[in-house]
């Protein structure tokens, strides 16, 4: 019996990347043609097409079923310009950049149930939080204060 945390009674879908062959969760590989960034690099775009991913709607319950589905999605984050900081030594972390404004359009298909889903338009579109810098982490921590 799943003891997790509940569904809510109204999710009706739950998109997201399969687990990898390598066990990773929630991540999808980004093709280097996928991110480009403005040549002041203040502006960077994420933008991917068919991009496998399934539809979960009884997610996170362990045996939910899940149908193949595909995502297209356009996030543009844009820095501020306003430095920010996070690091935390005895975890070894650390995260350097800028806030940012986030906006995001994404469509996701799922054929098996001649389903589509539609997001606002991109210029619709805003974030409460975003940041865009750099993070290292575990082994690289103390090599990237070199």
């Amino acid at each position: 019996m799943f003891k997790g945390p509940a569904v809510p009674a109204n999710q009706i879908h739950d998109f997201h990347p399969p687990i990898s062959p390598e066990g990773l969760y929630w991540v999808t590989p980004v093709p280097a043609a996928g991110i480009t960034f403005s040549g002041d690099e203040k502006v960077a775009t994420l933008q991917m097409s068919n991009v496998p991913i399934i539809d979960q709607p009884r997610w996170p319950a362990m045996d939910a079923e899940t149908n193949p589905a595909f995502m297209d999605f356009k996030l543009v984050f844009t820095t501020t310009g306003e430095p920010v900081k996070y690091e935390d030594p005895a975890r070894q972390y650390r995260f350097e950049g800028f806030r940012a404004s986030a906006q995001l359009e994404a469509t996701f298909r799922v054929p098996g149930i001649d389903f589509t889903f539609k997001t606002d338009p991109l210029d619709t579109s805003k974030s409460s939080f975003a940041v865009m810098g750099t993070e290292v982490n575990g082994k690289y921590y103390e090599a990237a204060k070199a």
